[in-house]
């Protein structure tokens, strides 16, 4: 996993592993959601994408979006 720069340094997410299909996302908690084509829909995905790779927005638009829409908690 690509550790998140949360440029603000106000973020719950710490890293992301991008995908084909999905985004992978890693919470301070440790908690770690699959998020897919499948369960979030390409728009949402390709969004996470953007915005993990930006820095910035992220665990925003997870809470904002798309909350519940994971494939799995991996952890």
């Amino acid at each position: 996993m690509e550790r998140y720069s949360d440029i603000d340094r106000d973020s719950g997410v710490v890293a992301y592993e991008n995908g084909t299909d999905y985004i992978r996302v890693q919470f301070s908690d440790g908690s770690i959601y699959l998020y897919t084509n499948r369960s979030a829909g390409q728009k949402h995905i390709e969004e996470r994408k953007a915005l993990a790779s930006s820095g910035d927005g992220l665990n925003a638009y997870i809470n904002d979006h798309a909350r519940k829409s994971y494939e799995r908690k991996e952890r």
